[in-house]
This record gives C-alpha cells, sequence and structure tokens, in this order.
C-alpha cells in the first residue's frame, strides 16, 4: 500500500527545537503537512478537531501530560485509537519500552536520530515511501 505523503502528521513535544528538527526531518522525507503541539492536552484538541492524521510522533517526557500518558488517551479514544503512533525518547529502558507497548505504540525510536532512522521507523508502521 502506497503512503500519502499529503497526509497529516501531528509532532507532539514540549522542547519547540525538537519540534523543528522533527518537522525538517518529515521534510526531508517529503511530507509538509505537519502539525505541531507543545503538549499532550494541545495534541489531544488538535486530533479530535476535524484535522483526520495519518501519524502522531510524540516525545514522551513531556509536562504536564506525557507522551505515554497521550497515547493512553488516544487509545481510549474510539475516534483515534486505529491511528499509528510514534514514541520518542532520550531513554531506551526496557520498562518505558514494554509499558509504551502495552499502551498500543507502533514504534519507538531513541534519540539522537536521523532522517533514515525516521524514515525506518515510520515505513514499519504506515509501509514504504
Amino acid at each position: 500500500m502506497a503512503v500519502e505523503k499529503d497526509m497529516n502528521i501531528l509532532i507532539v513535544d514540549d522542547y519547540k527545537t525538537m519540534l523543528r528538527i522533527v518537522t525538517n526531518l518529515l521534510r526531508q522525507l517529503g511530507f509538509n503537512n505537519v502539525s505541531e503541539a507543545l503538549d499532550g492536552a494541545e495534541a489531544l484538541t488538535k486530533l479530535r478537531e476535524d484535522t483526520e492524521f495519518g501519524l502522531i510522533i510524540s516525545d514522551w517526557n513531556m509536562e504536564p501530560m506525557t507522551g505515554l500518558q497521550l497515547l493512553k488517551e488516544v487509545r481510549a479514544d474510539e475516534n483515534l485509537k486505529h491511528t499509528p503512533f510514534i514514541m520518542i525518547t532520550a531513554e531506551s529502558k526496557t520498562e518505558n519500552v514494554i509499558a509504551a507497548k502495552e499502551a498500543g505504540v507502533n514504534n519507538y525510536i531513541v534519540k539522537p536520530f536521523n532522517a533514515e532512522t525516521l524514515r525506518g521507523k515510520m515505513s514499519a508502521v504506515i509501509g514504504d515511501f
């Protein structure tokens, strides 16, 4: 199945520099419909608006709502639960990976990463592009 490069992608991170980095990596990969949210609450608001997102890429460590809490909210929402979700973290603790998998994460990226790593993780989740 071919991936639509014009699909909407939501990036969630409370660190603006990281939002800019991920947005730029996605643009390098040909994705231009990128929305940003600075925390989980803002992300949920955007997700529950009219825009349909084909992918969520969220940081783990955020305040006041962590990426894991956001993931659980998304998976509990009937309209959002099938949205592919990739978690980004600076820590590769086994218990974090297990908690994210149990909550329904589709893939996991450990910082630092580059466009090729992002492409590989995204392809595993949404298909080749």
